[in-house]
């Protein structure tokens, strides 16, 4: 009996410190309004010392551009859904790149990435920051985007997390990534030459649905893409759409660039030279799955597009000025506070322990009458129709795109904020209002830079 009891008191002492370990893991949710807590007053202060690049200039607006193939030469972890576990792929069913375009009015240089890959990562940013020498494009003036592939590049991300999304974290990976964006950047830095932007506007409502909450929801119809024409007559696009590149499904292991893949090789074998895409306010958003197989669907997926883009209906606005200006600001934030059930979350030190910490900020570029904002995150498509029609009316058209190279999740609309769904509450990391928060953040960004 008396090793028993003592087998018991053991047993329970065990059982508290293991109440109290969790006890000191995980606490309830703050929902204190954004506009009382400190990260948004450390916000409102920022963007009012920011200064906006706005000298003009009498020269012509130039731009070149390029692109790298980051195709590892041997299979990766695949980047993307969790349930794959970091597997790597199979095969190379199409290859993958790093696509960089250069802007130069002779007063401002900008350079804008757009990968092949789920996101930005962080890692790959920090590792180019250490690559950029002085007469380098400096890290302020470089607006990155992902086409966010669930398909694509692996190997990049820390923390435990990261074994589920993106698979054990590879040094060597890092290292080519950002070797491959420092060498775009180079290369299409190299063949400015002045040019005609164009801003372009088309509707596709019949590829884009609402996977959040259906029909009960909003969508962003809207195509939005720069168009670049040289004097010899080299035409390229950079264009920007919310449905998420998910048409390949988590069976179907492969290395491809999903439907923006199949949209930007079909655009340089017609109307232009060089192509390149950005996933758009992603946030919600899912793209129509019709056909009889993943890569039918990819097909389909990316006709849909490409005709609504090139549609004679489409919007077409020349840029009458020759402006570049850029913005990169840090976003303050709540601390994290990731649900694990739908009023008990992890405590921030429980979560920077899981996913690491990166540094998180906004992103601008002004080029002419188009201004692009760039968010760390899903960001969603039912919060840009406010902020597109406030950004007209500065004469501005605005395209919100998503993965700047932070990451914070998903940030959707906060009248979804207490529904038990995988964007609202495994991937919503950062607390409530976060919605109308950043809404906030783009609309003093619209302001600042028209």
């Amino acid at each position: 009996m008396k090793v028993l009891r003592i087998f018991l008191k053991i047993i329970g002492i065990f059982l508290l410190l293991l109440v109290l370990a969790i006890a000191t893991m995980i606490t309830t949710m703050d929902d204190t309004p954004y506009q009382e807590m400190a990260y948004y007053k450390e916000w409102k202060t920022l963007i009012g010392g920011a200064k906006g690049d706005t000298v003009g200039t009498s020269g012509a607006l130039q731009a070149g551009w390029a692109k790298v193939n980051i195709t590892p030469a041997a299979p990766t972890p695949t980047a993307g859904y969790g349930n794959r576990r970091g597997r790597p792929y199979t095969a190379v069913h199409d290859s993958v790149y790093v696509r960089a375009i250069v802007i130069d009015n002779g007063h401002t240089k900008a350079a804008i990435i757009a990968a092949d890959l789920l996101i930005i990562p962080p890692t790959v940013i920090k590792s180019l920051k250490e690559k950029l020498k002085p007469g380098d494009i400096p890290f302020d003036q470089i607006y990155f985007g992902a086409t966010h592939s669930h398909n694509s590049v692996g190997g990049w991300g820390t923390g435990i997390s990261s074994l589920f999304f993106s698979g054990k974290y590879d040094p060597a990976i890092v290292e080519n990534l950002a070797n491959a964006f420092h060498k775009a950047i180079t290369d299409a830095q190299k063949k400015v030459e002045p040019v005609q932007l164009t801003y372009l506007e088309s509707l596709d409502s019949l590829d884009i649905r609402n996977r959040l909450v259906g029909e009960e929801g909003g969508i962003d119809p809207e195509i939005r893409s720069a168009a670049f024409v040289t004097k010899s007559g080299q035409k390229a696009i950079l264009s920007s759409f919310a449905a998420h590149s998910t048409v390949l499904n988590s069976k179907n292991i492969v290395l491809s660039r999903d439907y923006p893949g199949a949209l930007v090789d079909s655009l340089e074998k017609g109307r232009y030279d060089f192509a390149m895409y950005m996933a758009g306010a992603v946030g919600s958003m899912g793209p129509i799955e019709k056909g009889t197989d993943d890569f039918d669907e990819v097909k389909n997926q990316a006709f849909g597009v490409q005709n609504a883009l090139l549609s004679n209906n489409s919007l077409k606005e020349e840029s009458k000025n020759a402006l570049v200006e850029t913005l990169t600001l840090p976003l303050p934030l709540r601390e994290p506070s990731p649900r694990l059930t739908m009023s008990i979350v992890l405590r921030p030190w429980a979560f920077k322990k899981a996913f690491g910490e990166y540094p998180v900020y906004v992103k601008a570029l002004r080029i002419g009458n188009i201004l692009m904002v760039g968010m760390p995150c899903d960001f969603s498509g039912e919060l840009t129709g406010p902020l597109d029609a406030y950004a007209k009316t500065k004469g501005l058209n605005l395209m919100v795109t998503s993965f700047n190279g932070g990451y914070i999740g998903y940030i959707t609309h906060d009248k979804y904020f207490n529904r038990d769904l995988y964007e609202t509450k495994t991937m919503s990391w950062y607390g409530p209002y976060n919605g109308a928060y950043l809404q906030e953040v783009i609309k003093d960004i619209i302001d600042k830079l028209s």
